[in-house]
C-alpha cells in the first residue's frame, strides 16, 4: 500500500496512484495553494482512503473474499463521491469505532478529513452541489492537560546530562526548555538564523517566526559552537546540530533519542516525557512563572497564523524579547560534565547510533 512520505525526503511525495482523481486533486490543493505539510497531507491522504474503502465494502462493490487493504478504489468517479449520504458516513464512524476501536481524537479527525473533501469538492471545486458531511457534528473531546516537566524535573534534566558531545546535548536541552521550538523546527536550524539575540524558526506551513533568545540559550550556544568548531569532519557546515562522527545534521529520529537518553539520566524516563512535551514546559515555565499572557505565548511557540511583519504590528518586540528572558532557566548557565561523563560502553553505544 502506497504512501505519500518520502522518508529520504519529506517535502516530496510519489504520485497517487491509488486513489480516485477527485481525491487526488484535494490533496493538490491542500499541499500546492493551502501550503500544508506534507505529513499533514499524508494525514488526510490515508484518512480518505480508509473512507472509500470503507464504502466499497459497504456497498457490496467488492469480492466478499477480498482482503479489506486491497481493496481498490481507483475506479470511483465523482458521480459516486456525489452520491454519498449521511447515513453512510455515520455508518462509517461506528465501523471506526467498534471495528477499528479508534478513540474520540481519531474518528474526529478522519471525519475532519472527510467534511474538508467535501468541502472542497461542493465549495472550491463546484464539482457537487451537496455536502453529505456538513451537518455531521464532530464528536467530542475530553480537553487532556498538556503533560510537562516542573521546574525542579527541568533543572534536574540539564544537571545530568550523560553524552560523549555533552556542549551540544546540554544546548539542544537548552533551547527545548527555554524557546519552546517543535524537533522539526530544532532539526532544521542553520546557523545563518541567528542575529544577535533572535533566531529564525520556520514551523508548520513554512511560517517563519523570531525566537528571541535568553542568556541561557546565549551561553548554551556559546559553548557548544566553540566544542562544534573544534569538529575536523563537518559535511554540512550550514547545519547547526550535527553528528560528532560523520558531522552530518542530526536527524529528527537521533534528537529524540538524545533526548530519551538525558531523561533516563536524570531519572526521568517512563514518564511519557518526550522532545515535544519540553515544548510544552517552555511554555508552562513562561506561563506561569513569567507573567506572559496567551497572545505573546502563541507568537512565541509558532501558534499564530500570521507573518512575520504581523508580529510587528501586534507584538511589542521588547515585550518578546522579556517573555524569552522571563523564564526561570534563562539563569541556568552553562554546566561543565562531570568526569567520567559516560562509560565506555555508553560512548560506543552513542557512536554507533550517530553512523
Amino acid at each position: 500500500m502506497s504512501t505519500y512520505i518520502d522518508t529520504m525526503h519529506p517535502e516530496r511525495h510519489a504520485p497517487y496512484e491509488d486513489i480516485p482523481r477527485d481525491v487526488r486533486d484535494f490533496l493538490n490543493y491542500l499541499g500546492a495553494i493551502l501550503n500544508r505539510s506534507p505529513r499533514t497531507v499524508n494525514a488526510y491522504y490515508i484518512d480518505l482512503r480508509l473512507f472509500f474503502k470503507f464504502l466499497l465494502r459497504e456497498r457490496g462493490s467488492v469480492p466478499a473474499n477480498c482482503e479489506f487493504d486491497d481493496i481498490d478504489i481507483r475506479g470511483i468517479d465523482t458521480a459516486t463521491i456525489g452520491s454519498v449520504t449521511q447515513s453512510e458516513i455515520y455508518e462509517y464512524l461506528y465501523f471506526l469505532k467498534n471495528e477499528r476501536q479508534n478513540e474520540p481524537a481519531a474518528r474526529a479527525r478522519k471525519l475532519t478529513s472527510i467534511k474538508s473533501f467535501y468541502r472542497f469538492m461542493t465549495v472550491k471545486s463546484n464539482r457537487l452541489s451537496e455536502d453529505p458531511a456538513k451537518d455531521i457534528s464532530v464528536p467530542s473531546l475530553k480537553k487532556a492537560l498538556p503533560k510537562y516537566l516542573s521546574l525542579e524535573e527541568s533543572i534536574d534534566l540539564l544537571r545530568n546530562i550523560q553524552s560523549d558531545f555533552y556542549e551540544r546535548d546540554f544546548c539542544i536541552l537548552t533551547l527545548f526548555l527555554n524557546c519552546g521550538m517543535r524537533l522539526s523546527e530544532l532539526v532544521a536550524i542553520d546557523l545563518k538564523d541567528f542575529q544577535e539575540d533572535t533566531v529564525r524558526i520556520v514551523g508548520k506551513g513554512n511560517k517563519e517566526r523570531l525566537v528571541y533568545l535568553n542568556a541561557a540559550c546565549l551561553d548554551a550556544l556559546k559553548h557548544y559552537r566553540a566544542a562544534r568548531a573544534a569538529l575536523g569532519n563537518l559535511q554540512e557546515p550550514q547545519a547547526l546540530f550535527v553528528s560528532k562522527k560523520t558531522g552530518k545534521r542530526l536527524s529528527a529520529r537521533r534528537v529524540q533519542q538524545i533526548v530519551d537518553r538525558c531523561l533516563q539520566s536524570a531519572g526521568l524516563s517512563g514518564k511519557g516525557y518526550s522532545p515535544h512535551k519540553l515544548r510544552h514546559t517552555a511554555a508552562t515555565l513562561m506561563y506561569r512563572h513569567g507573567n506572559v499572557d496567551m497572545l505573546e505565548l502563541k507568537e512565541i511557540l509558532g501558534h499564530a497564523h500570521v507573518s512575520t511583519t504581523e508580529i510587528y504590528t501586534h507584538i511589542n518586540t521588547e515585550k518578546l524579547r522579556k517573555a524569552a528572558k522571563s523564564t526561570p532557566l534563562s539563569k541556568i548557565s552553562y554546566m561543565e560534565p562531570e568526569k567520567p561523563s559516560v562509560t565506555s560502553e555508553e560512548a560506543a553505544e552513542d557512536q554507533r547510533q550517530e553512523d
